[in-house]
């Protein structure tokens, strides 16, 4: 087991009742009764839902989590089969938790690619009704990420969108229910919902929307050659749903496909004032930085400004990455990543206390190899971290870390 390893830094940087309701649901999803075993959870630093080469699979990656109104933690992965890559047979699966993430249930397939792939899980509790609402990525197993960049596969081959939901807690999921025809414009290459938990609102006129984070690329202008070198044409935009996962509308699109800030996966949190913070992996541009962010003041619809480089996250290399919204009004943002610039290594928190225009590192996990990540408040006292790690590999295990929120708010 590995120790924390805590950081300083030098540098201290009349509302209908519908929706009055709504916002208390929103928060109490946040923060549910205290799991059933306290005394287990009080000594529980970690545990690990996955490891690759079980239940299987040959690895898992891509981890999303989300905790239920029940106070369920639930967390996604996706269970590839024939391999660590990107391409061919991926199911989506799930394990849930009722201690806090001290210990996980069975192994269940949520979505099965069936030779195909299936994958990016996007998880959301709907407020309104506390079901869960889950989207997904697909495409054909028989192309590759490259060959839908260069637009080789056909519409049925090519990158989709689907959501499911789960009315028990997440014991079971409807069957996957295609969406793309309203969430990707004709012209988008590849797609990717977040990957990691979507965003539920809890405030303002659009309280009880749901918000997820997602990304696509598109052909190089003409003249251009159409190699599929994908890292000047991505761009991030946002799904909005206000009826609880039914109907879906894209919001804001990034694109700008300038080759400066290439603004790649995506994830969000909600700031105390009921804005949107996004923040995105920079892919390869020019810009000066591995991380780019914005902000939103109408529930994702627009940007207050395009996607910058964020300067105090130069320490994450390109990779996926987290924010999470800590509840209580002075409570900080919080990102984690891993911590090298130049590898995907050394896990890492940072938390802002100025609402994202600055983070500053609070804690290093350890310094084993670690990728994608996602966060979760598990209750007042604790955060949780679900990440890929390993000393060998860095897709050995997910992993899901215990941390005190007096560590990261001190």
């Amino acid at each position: 087991m590995t120790s924390l390893i805590p950081h300083t830094s030098p540098h201290k940087r009349r509302r209908p009742l519908l929706v009055a309701a709504a916002a208390a649901a929103a928060l109490a999803a946040l923060l549910p009764a205290a799991p059933a075993s306290a005394a287990a959870t009080a000594s529980c630093t970690s545990s690990v839902p996955y490891t690759s080469g079980e239940g299987g699979y040959d690895t898992y990656r891509i981890p999303a989590v989300t905790k239920t109104r029940a106070g369920t933690l639930l967390a996604f992965a996706e269970g590839r089969v024939g391999g660590a890559g990107d391409t061919g047979s991926i199911d989506v699966v799930v394990k849930r938790s009722r201690d806090g993430g001290c210990t996980w249930g069975p192994l269940s397939v949520v979505a099965s690619g069936g030779g195909d792939t299936r994958g990016n899980p996007a998880p959301v509790i709907d407020p309104r009704t506390g079901r869960i609402v889950l989207l997904t990525s697909y495409n054909s197993g028989e192309v590759t990420e490259a060959q839908i960049m260069r637009g080789e596969a056909t519409p049925e081959q090519s990158r989709r969108v689907f959501v499911q939901t789960s009315r028990d807690d997440g014991r079971s999921f409807s069957a996957p229910r295609d969406i793309t025809a309203a969430t990707k414009h004709t012209d988008w290459r590849w797609y990717a919902t977040g990957p990691g938990h979507a965003v539920a609102l809890t405030k303002g006129p659009h309280a009880g929307r749901l918000v997820v984070p997602a990304n696509h690329s598109v052909a190089p202008p003409a003249g251009s050659p159409d190699t599929g070198a994908e890292a000047k044409y991505y761009g991030a935009h946002s799904l909005y749903s206000g009826d609880g996962g039914r109907t879906w509308k894209i919001g804001f699109v990034d694109a700008s496909y300038d080759g400066v800030t290439n603004s790649n996966e995506s994830t969000a949190a909600e700031l105390p004032d009921g804005s949107l913070y996004f923040n995105a992996r920079e892919h390869n541009g020019t810009a000066p930085g591995n991380r780019v962010d914005a902000l939103s003041s109408d529930g994702g619809e627009t940007l207050q400004r395009p996607y910058t480089v964020q300067p105090t996250l130069n320490e994450v290399p390109v990779v996926q990455a987290s924010v999470l919204q800590l509840a209580g009004k002075r409570a900080p943002l919080v990102f984690s990543g891993p911590s090298v610039p130049t590898a995907r290594q050394s896990m890492a928190v940072w938390a802002s206390k100025d609402h994202g225009a600055t983070f500053t590192k609070v804690l290093t996990l350890s310094q084993d190899k670690a990728a994608y990540s996602d966060l979760v408040q598990t209750d007042r006292r604790t955060v949780g971290l679900l990440y890929e790690t390993g000393v060998s590999g860095t897709y050995e295990t997910i992993t899901f870390r215990r941390i005190p929120t007096d560590v990261i708010a001190p």
